[in-house]
């Protein structure tokens, strides 16, 4: 499957189409953005930061490339592209958002799961720069962009599917930008992922929580299904890595840290819960 840059890309700060020229995209009243030489744009105004470099740091962005190139995560990857993949016609142009894209890891896994069925137009948004930068470095291929859930830099109506993978999704945006009969394919930690690390880095371990099944306002629910299996990480760098790419690391104690450092192997059990939405037909005017 040919892979190509996704085009339909919007003025962050006035919602206009944005047209690409060799070195910026730009908007018909002027706003332009530079795209960047090793292939990303920055499409996050400096009014919508919350801080200076928001999003993972290079650190953690680093952890993630390493861990997940080592394929520890390629049966979320492959549960992921069947969903996207599933039902899909053999002509035509299929355009794919990843929403909190991270290095890219699971959209390089798609377009090598598409094969040659039909052209996949691919984008990828993070509000991490260093993730972007991760990205872009792998795969010259897709758009990358630096942005925002909460508004992002894309035309409505112009996607067919988004990936929202470990991330935070906004639904009122991701009903905007879906175009009808787009679908949402949303991977959330189920009730047992990690949990033999957790047990190591927290004095208690939360109990399991009741799984929500209303679908968001917009959407309607395509299937949920689960996730499960056992890794076993054989170095300190393997667990280190691990740590260092979830939440989990700045949310742990000094001691807690200390007790996962001191580790050369553990298994780990990876539970996760795989939701696909459709746009509902309410979504949009007929």
């Amino acid at each position: 499957m040919p892979v190509t840059p996704f085009q339909a890309l919007a003025c962050p700060l006035d919602g206009d189409p944005l047209t690409r020229t060799d070195t910026a995209w730009r908007c018909p009243v002027g706003h332009s953005f530079d795209i960047a030489r090793q292939g990303y744009t920055h499409l996050l105004p400096v009014q919508n930061k919350r801080s200076r470099n928001p999003g993972d740091s290079k650190e953690m962005v680093a952890a993630r490339r390493k861990f997940l190139n080592g394929g520890f995560y390629q049966p979320i990857a492959e549960a992921v592209n069947r969903a996207v993949l599933a039902d899909v016609p053999g002509e035509g142009t299929l355009s794919c958002l990843d929403a909190g894209c991270g290095e890219g890891y699971y959209l390089r896994q798609l377009a090598t799961a598409a094969g040659e069925r039909r052209t996949l137009e691919l984008l990828g948004v993070d509000i991490s720069k260093w993730a972007v930068l991760a990205a872009a470095k792998q795969d010259k291929r897709p758009a990358w962009v630096v942005g925002t859930n909460a508004r992002l830099p894309v035309l409505s109506a112009s996607v067919d599917r988004i990936l929202c993978l470990f991330g935070f999704p906004v639904y009122s945006e991701f009903v905007r930008v879906l175009k009808p009969g787009g679908q949402i394919v949303q991977v959330d930690a189920g009730p047992g992922h990690l949990r033999e690390l957790r047990e190591i880095i927290y004095p208690t371990v939360k109990p399991e929580k009741n799984e929500d099944t209303v679908a968001p306002e917009g959407v309607t629910t395509l299937a949920t299904t689960a996730e499960r299996f056992s890794l076993e990480l054989t170095s300190q760098d393997q667990i280190a890595d691990l740590l260092a790419m979830t939440p989990h690391l700045y949310r742990a104690s000094a001691e807690g840290i200390e007790r996962a450092s001191a580790l050369n192997f553990l298994t780990v059990t990876v539970d996760v819960r795989i939701t696909c939405y459709r746009l509902s037909d309410s979504a949009y005017p007929l």
